[in-house]
């Protein structure tokens, strides 16, 4: 299945066509009034922790280091993408943050990370949820008929 996650500054005009808009930053963005921003929710659990942003903001770690530990960070609390992952099954996301280069920003590991969690997902939705039942194959004493 195909899905639709768009990334967007804060700062644009929301559109008809942003469908569920999520804030995902850990700071509210400065000079933002809430009523403006036409929020579907500010989800902070999948935004980097304030330790690794501070780090990538200082020069102390380069954009990869920045990747390898967020990605780090999204791996071990999985469960944080699932609120995500639901408003994309509805239809198209919008990921909202007041980074200025969205690209540079974590909103494409972020993407990354919630398709791959729902391709995963589908992919185990697929398979069969049980073996078969061969229960009518076993004789009176629970044993294979066919010993």
């Amino acid at each position: 299945m195909s899905y639709d996650i768009a990334l967007k500054r804060i700062y644009a005009e929301p559109d008809s066509s942003d469908g569920a808009r999520i804030l995902v930053d850990r700071l509210w963005p400065r000079g933002m009034p809430r009523e403006r921003l036409e929020l579907t929710d500010w989800y902070r659990d999948a935004s980097p922790s304030l330790a690794l942003s501070r780090q990538l903001r200082t020069g102390e770690i380069s954009n990869a280091v920045f990747a390898v530990r967020y990605r780090g960070e999204l791996r071990d609390v999985p469960n944080n993408l699932f609120p995500l992952m639901r408003h994309a099954r509805r239809g198209r996301l919008t990921l909202l943050s007041a980074a200025r280069d969205l690209e540079a920003s974590h909103l494409p590991l972020l993407r990354e990370a919630i398709l791959g969690a729902l391709q995963q997902e589908d992919a185990e939705d697929a398979l069969p949820s049980s073996p078969p039942c061969y229960l009518g194959m076993l004789d009176r004493d629970g044993q294979n008929g066919r010993d």
